[in-house]
Parts: C-alpha cells; sequence; structure tokens
C-alpha cells in the first residue's frame, strides 16, 4: 500500500548535514512542532512538547540515547519514547523518519 493509500506523506524537513552540526533541529510540519534529532548516527523525529508538562524539548539535551526535558529531571529513550521509570506520563511520541541524498524527511498523517 503506498503513503497516499494510508493517509500519511513524507515530509522534507531538513539537511542531513545540519543536523549532524546541531544536534537538535525544530520543524514544523503539517501542523505539528517537532523535534529532528541527532543521536549517535542514528536520525529520530519526535514530538516537541513535553508530553508530562508540555516544556519545549528543543532546549533540552541528548546524551546516552535519550532526551531530557529542560524543566524535568525526566528523560524519554529514543528508540522508543519511553519516560523515565516512575513519571505518570505518556511516551514520547515518535515519528519515522527517512534519508533520501542527504535530506530528511518525517512521516506524517495528513488529515
Amino acid at each position: 500500500m503506498d503513503d497516499e493509500a494510508i493517509g500519511s506523506a513524507w515530509i522534507p524537513v531538513c539537511d542531513l548535514d545540519r543536523l549532524e552540526a546541531e544536534t537538535i533541529v525544530r520543524v514544523h510540519v503539517a501542523g505539528l512542532d517537532m523535534l529532528v534529532i541527532w543521536n549517535d548516527g542514528e536520525i529520530v523525529a519526535c514530538d516537541r512538547a513535553c508530553p508530562h508538562e508540555q516544556a519545549d524539548l528543543g532546549l533540552g539535551q541528548v546524551r546516552a540515547g535519550r532526551l531530557y526535558c529542560p524543566r524535568h529531571a525526566v528523560s524519554f529513550d529514543l528508540r522508543d519514547g519511553a519516560i523515565t521509570v516512575g513519571w505518570p506520563s505518556p511516551p514520547l511520541r515518535l515519528y519515522p523518519v527517512r534519508v533520501t541524498d542527504e535530506r530528511i524527511s518525517i512521516e506524517v498523517q495528513q488529515g
């Protein structure tokens, strides 16, 4: 089944060299504020707002495969979005990414 048939689209958001230089790039895609993250050679796309109290995760830090919220001690596993054990919050929403010709795209659902 192709992307249009399931209501999703791949949207280009930034160049790979920019992400490698900045580690966290803030993007606005299909009405959503998102982050693209360079995590030790892996690319991750996620919501920009912390699901705990909506803090701007774009101001956070990436360390050892986790994204740390700038407001709390909470962090999220960049493999699956899981929050630090013991915090009453849903996981961080992650989005599929792909790289084509050094350009990063994020797959998002279309209304």
